[in-house]
């Protein structure tokens, strides 16, 4: 069993818990994801089933979209609804919700959109020295991070009538690595409020569409689970495809390059190395100056 499985994760379990029930449903030992979710959080996870686990280096730096509630009037150790507050702005509701009403919130956003430095939150998963950021910090450490690049193509307000309203709904499309948390603390900050992130779904991530993943409990009462994988070539359909005759697909399997005529790519693009039954046999890299492909994930 390879392929790709699109789960919409639940509120209050782990990403592993995530992977060790898809691990149980599928029986199948073999299972990885392209991105953790925090518990709190829902949305799309991207599980990686059977071989496709080999595949993850080329799925976890698309592009990632969510759908965030930011509440506004105080800051938490967490930057999420999970941590204790240790900052508040001061105001009664009343006033919070006049001055958040009256925010221009295109001027707030306009300074977040495009490419920008972002420090990795403590309560995360990011590793420093071989520890993750949130075992220091539950044991009362900081230390310093790096920033590190991102980038946020496109924040926008959702229109919300369940909300408080001294809380914004916002839908955000970002380079992978962005952390959701730390751009509500951001805006909470230019809009002098203090703010922190008490929902967060994620509805994309690369091709992969909240529309398209099912629960935990669907994949567990389906009788044609296979159909609801998706195939490895499928999941890399963005990289451009070299189909191979049968004896070059069997070289492949044992490593050798191809020379392939007529490729007008870069070098160093990746492609996809199919057979002639559209099955994915590797990953391969595009040397210009020999106009070959070497495989650097064999599949097949």
């Amino acid at each position: 069993m390879d392929g790709i499985l699109v789960i919409d994760k639940p509120e209050g379990i782990t990403s592993h818990d995530v992977v060790n029930r898809v691990r149980r449903i599928l029986r199948i030992k073999r299972v990885g994801h392209t991105g953790t979710l925090d518990p709190f959080a829902t949305g799309v996870m991207v599980i990686l089933i059977g071989r496709a686990t080999r595949l993850a280096r080329f799925l976890d730096k698309d592009e990632k979209e969510y759908e965030a509630r930011v509440q506004f009037g105080s800051e938490t150790e967490t930057g999420d609804l999970t941590g204790q507050v240790i900052a508040g702005c001061g105001l009664q509701t009343e006033e919070l919700e006049r001055k958040v009403s009256e925010i221009d919130w295109n001027e707030i956003f306009a300074q977040f959109r495009g490419d920008s430095m972002q420090v990795p939150p403590m309560y995360s998963a990011k590793k420093v020295d071989g520890r993750k950021l949130y075992e220091l910090a539950r044991a009362g450490e900081e230390v310093e991070r790096k920033a590190v690049p991102v980038s946020i193509r496109k924040i926008e307000l959702i229109n919300d009538d369940h909300s408080p309203r001294s809380a914004i709904r916002v839908r955000v499309a970002c380079s992978a690595g962005t952390y959701i948390r730390t751009l509500a603390e951001d805006i909470g900050k230019a809009a002098g409020l203090g703010a922190h992130l008490t929902e967060l779904r994620r509805t994309r991530a690369g091709k992969f569409r909240i529309e398209d993943a099912v629960t935990l409990d669907e994949l567990e009462a389906m009788d044609d689970r296979l159909g609801r994988l998706v195939s490895m070539n499928d999941a890399l359909g963005h990289l451009p495809e070299v189909e191979l005759s049968e004896d070059r697909a069997v070289k492949t399997k044992n490593g050798l390059s191809s020379r392939i005529a007529g490729l007008d790519l870069a070098d160093g693009t990746l492609v996809r190395m199919t057979d002639g039954d559209e099955t994915l046999i590797a990953v391969g890299e595009f040397a210009a100056d020999e106009n070959s492909v070497r495989p650097v994930v064999v599949l097949g």
